[in-house]
């Protein structure tokens, strides 16, 4: 019962969570047996593809061509369509992010297939094919039966982790017939530069109201700039114009799940932390004991945040010195 991925690559690189899609689709192939067939869409450079043998990848079919440059939910769902019915696969594995969550629905329709959204573990079973999933913003977990011959998955990141069972992929040309014709056009492009995208961060530093003013920020991004991170904020934040909406996180803004999570003058709504929760470490600093953001969080520190977080920044400073 083979299993497909769709590798989304960024700039022709993949990502940490590419790598992890690959991981996972690796269990299940040895759970269920089969072949780990891998799609790449776009220019992507040879070393780059045979580095997702690593993870267990043992064919990797690569589309190229100006069609599929850009995204087109419904040309990548054509494309990934056609690669199932190549490569005999029975599941197709997707990231949970924004793309997956476009592209994984559309597919699932032209399958006939049961869509798993947001799984976070290998199946518990393949006959029947049972999942284990996030329901309730990230609240609880149901275990959901797909009783279909196919079924599409979006996994949440940082839930499986990378588990590397080195292979030495094949490298395939795949030239889809049926594709179809992009309903977007793309005119222009710009990139974000000198600054780590939000969605895209392994480490995030978040700030809320407890920052008192945007002229605050600044130990924040110093913070973030010591650990590589990228800054977010709560909705208040973004509603006052101290920060940019770009950084709202939370259920009405971006949902993340970097590997580490720093919320600091952060109360801890409901809203906001649906959209966090997801993280695989998170760090409370907060001067108020019983906010509720220490019940999620997975360490926590009570204090002034305008003392800790400087603190912290040379605490981090130091650690990278020695």
């Amino acid at each position: 019962m083979s299993v497909l991925v769709f590798a989304e690559n960024w700039d022709g690189k993949f990502k940490k969570i590419t790598h992890e899609l690959v991981s996972y689709a690796s269990g299940i192939a040895e759970l269920t047996g089969g072949v780990v067939n891998v799609l790449s869409i776009g220019k992507v450079e040879e070393d780059e593809l045979t580095g997702l043998g690593r993870f267990g990848a043992e064919k990797i079919w690569k589309v190229e061509g100006d069609e599929v440059a850009f995204l087109d939910n419904r040309v990548f769902a054509s494309v990934l369509a056609e690669a199932v019915e190549k490569t005999g696969s029975r599941t197709v594995v997707l990231a949970h992010n924004n793309t997956g969550k476009a592209v994984a629905p559309c597919l699932s329709a032209r399958l006939k297939a049961a869509l798993g959204a947001s799984v976070v573990a290998l199946p518990e079973s393949h006959n029947p094919f049972v999942v284990k999933k996030k329901v309730f913003n990230g609240n609880a977990f149901a275990r959901v039966a797909l009783n279909t011959e196919m079924r599409v998955l979006t996994l949440m990141q940082n839930s499986y982790g990378l588990h590397e069972r080195e292979k030495q992929p094949e490298i395939l040309d795949f030239v889809p017939g049926k594709a179809e014709k992009p309903a977007i056009r793309v005119e222009e492009v710009r990139k974000q530069t000198g600054k780590i995208l939000l969605a895209d961060a392994d480490i995030v530093v978040s700030g809320g109201r407890g920052m008192k003013g945007p002229e605050n920020w600044t130990m924040l991004e110093e913070l973030a700039g010591v650990l590589n991170a990228a800054t977010a904020c709560s909705r208040p934040v973004s509603d006052e114009g101290w920060r940019p909406h770009s950084e709202h996180t939370g259920q009405t803004g971006k949902i993340i799940a970097p590997s580490l999570y720093i919320a600091v003058g952060i109360s801890g709504a409901i809203q906001h932390v649906a959209g966090v929760r997801g993280s695989k470490y998170i760090v409370a600093i907060n001067k108020d004991p019983d906010a509720p953001i220490f019940e999620v969080a997975d360490y926590g520190i009570v204090g002034d945040a305008f003392k800790v977080v400087p603190e912290f920044t040379r605490a981090v400073e130091e650690v990278k010195k020695s």
